[in-house]
């Protein structure tokens, strides 16, 4: 590819890269910094780790430091439909021809880099995509940049960043081939992020064990240490009694950096963006006459946390799901938190090959002793007929992948993109 790069040809070379797969080390990434010219120093930074709810606590926080009148961006991860929904700036996607030109930036800092290695150790494509997204958050002169780490801490890529304020948001059992059979083990990967004299701002349920490693891993770095409540103190618009948690240490974490900053905390500012932050894919209202809802929650921790919001958001309509779960995620402890609460099941398929067939699912749910289910095996056609199940005055939801959800929100006949 010749000349400046579209979207298409941006998103052809991250997909092109996805064969590499994952290979952890940070040397790689050290390299495509220093051929860039060091972006990742050029704006403060906020770095957020955990389980689950780390895309919500990362819009929410940088939706807080905005309204400070901060330049604010964010560096999420996954995405739904487009590659240019994980590089947000003043609360908005990156626009698609500036995110082409860093892609195309880190294109070229990758195959200088590539050069210089042994073997097939070349760049991944998350390292490309975040060495892009460093790029442009410091080519649109953001203040503060709030970045979600995409797999543990201490080897991702994001963790080449001299954070001022680190964030754990929860720790449960998940990636255990990479990060460790144990939550205590998982809670040290991710903890490897804390820098020396930071902040470390943590969950208000954090595991006993997690707990312990964060107040291990201040100590060896000399970090404060602060736990957020539970409740954010302020009316939150985003669904569900876990966002409310979410917001809570997004308000706590947001505090520390203005602390630092020197900007004293605005309750006026706090309470525009709970009023504001709504995340695509987290009980996302599609649709209503039956309440339609997505939710890309993929392990029995999140399961837990919609089962916990259900009967605030269903009252007592009868509640059809579509589930579609991938091979390596804790099926049975999904359908357990969820099957209690519904009339009917719809199983599906997403475009994963990952993903396990409708039938296992369903003869997994009869084990349970769930509720009348159908196997529809298109996403689409599967919601569809959830809906006609619920009837107007029911709520139907839609979960168990983050795959699904992209598969019900892509428009129609567009080709599926990477959401590594």
């Amino acid at each position: 590819m010749s000349g400046a790069w579209t979207l298409d040809d941006a998103e052809r070379y991250l997909l092109g890269l996805e064969l590499f797969g994952m290979r952890f080390g940070l040397d790689r990434m050290r390299r495509l910094m220093t051929t860039l010219d060091q972006p990742e120093r050029r704006f403060d930074t906020v770095h957020v780790v955990g389980t689950n709810g780390k895309s919500s606590t990362v819009r929410m926080i940088a939706a807080i430091l905005e309204r400070h009148g901060l330049r604010a961006g964010a560096y999420l991860s996954p995405h739904l439909v487009s590659f240019t929904e994980r590089v947000r700036i003043d609360d908005r996607d990156a626009d698609p021809q500036a995110f082409a030109a860093a892609v195309q930036r880190a294109a070229h800092a990758a195959a200088l880099v590539d050069r210089t290695q042994q073997g097939d150790d070349t760049v991944t494509q998350f390292e490309a995509l975040t060495a892009a997204a460093f790029s442009e958050l410091a080519a649109r002169a953001v203040d503060v940049a709030v970045i979600e780490a995409g797999l543990g801490g201490r080897w991702d890529a994001t963790n080449v960043l001299p954070s001022r304020v680190q964030v754990l948001t929860n720790v449960g059992l998940e990636h255990t081939r990479w990060l460790g059979p144990t939550v205590r083990d998982i809670a040290r990967e991710k903890l490897a992020v804390v820098r020396d004299g930071a902040t470390l701002v943590i969950g208000p349920d954090l595991h006993p064990d997690a707990l312990d490693e964060a107040q291990l891993a201040a100590e060896r770095h000399g970090a404060k240490l602060i736990q957020a409540t539970a409740e954010p103190g302020v009316e939150v618009a985003a669904p569900g009694t876990f966002q409310r948690r979410n917001f809570a240490l997004a308000r706590t974490a947001a505090a520390a950096y203005l602390e630092i900053a020197g900007i004293p905390l605005d309750l006026a500012a706090v309470r525009a963006a709970a009023a504001a932050v709504l995340v695509p894919g987290r009980m996302q209202v599609v649709g209503h006459e039956p309440l339609t809802l997505l939710d890309g929650a993929h392990n029995p921790a999140g399961f837990d946390a919609i089962a916990e919001s259900l009967p605030q958001l269903t009252a007592g309509r009868r509640l059809v799901a579509v589930l579609s779960v991938l091979d390596d995620k804790d099926a049975a402890e999904m359908l357990r938190a969820l099957l209690p609460r519904c009339e009917q099941v719809v199983f599906t398929r997403n475009h994963s090959p990952r993903a396990l067939p409708p039938a296992t699912l369903a003869s997994l749910a009869r084990q349970l002793g769930g509720p009348p289910s159908e196997l529809v095996s298109d996403p689409r056609a599967a919601l569809a007929r959830a809906r006609e199940l619920a009837g107007a005055g029911g709520v139907v939801l839609a979960t168990g992948s983050i795959y699904l959800i992209a598969d019900l929100l892509r428009p129609a006949g567009q080709r599926s993109a990477s959401i590594l």
